[in-house]
């Protein structure tokens, strides 16, 4: 903590699948008055998430899966997305291979790091470590689709890059990771960031 911020009592409102928490805190402001607020926060461990683009045929590799809190929200649960899920307790670079493996049915090769994000700062801990990787005919190793036990159903969407891109301005494309994943390719391949 800074001297900034006391934290004055923490509540746990509900635990399940991850932890939702209330904290009170007394935030010091910059003018030195002291401002006491809640916070609602929920915890269920950081993830990694990877783009998987085919360069000799400037493709990339998505997944669809139904999302049910962009349905509450009034939108189309479908969401196409970069494959990605929680680390697991495994480094950020070995997740994200496992979740491409797991959900794309490819080994990714050429993993590069491209950031770290919080999507959702105001509310959630979640920070995604975000990676490009590479695909091609020989990285296939079985149909992908996620691991049913784990309720996925996931759809296996490969799609022209210039298309895919089309997509998040269009907002058909509507996932933050993916977003930011799909802008960070675009800026690779116009050389307006370092590869």
């Amino acid at each position: 903590m800074t001297d900034r911020v006391k934290i004055v009592a923490t509540e746990e409102l509900a635990r399940n699948w991850g932890t939702l928490s209330k904290t009170t805190i007394d935030y010091r402001r910059r003018d030195g008055q002291v401002q006491r607020f809640d916070r609602e926060v929920y915890d269920h461990g950081n993830a990694a998430a990877m783009l998987l683009h085919d360069p000799g045929r400037d493709t990339v590799l998505m997944v669809r899966q139904f999302r049910y809190p962009a349905m509450r929200n009034g939108d189309d649960a479908d969401m196409l997305e970069a494959c990605a899920g929680l680390l697991d307790g495994d480094a950020p670079e070995i997740a994200a291979a496992r979740e491409a493996l797991e959900e794309t049915g490819h080994a990714p090769r050429d993993i590069r790091h491209v950031c770290d994000i919080y999507a959702s700062p105001g509310s959630l801990t979640e920070k995604v470590s975000l990676y490009i990787g590479t695909y091609d005919a020989t990285t296939r190793r079985h149909a992908g689709g996620g691991i049913e036990a784990e309720g996925e159903e996931i759809e296996v969407v490969e799609i022209g890059f210039a298309a895919a891109l089309a997509m998040v301005s269009s907002g058909a494309i509507t996932d933050a990771k993916t977003v930011v994943l799909i802008q960070h390719l675009a800026l690779l391949q116009a050389g307006l960031v370092p590869g």
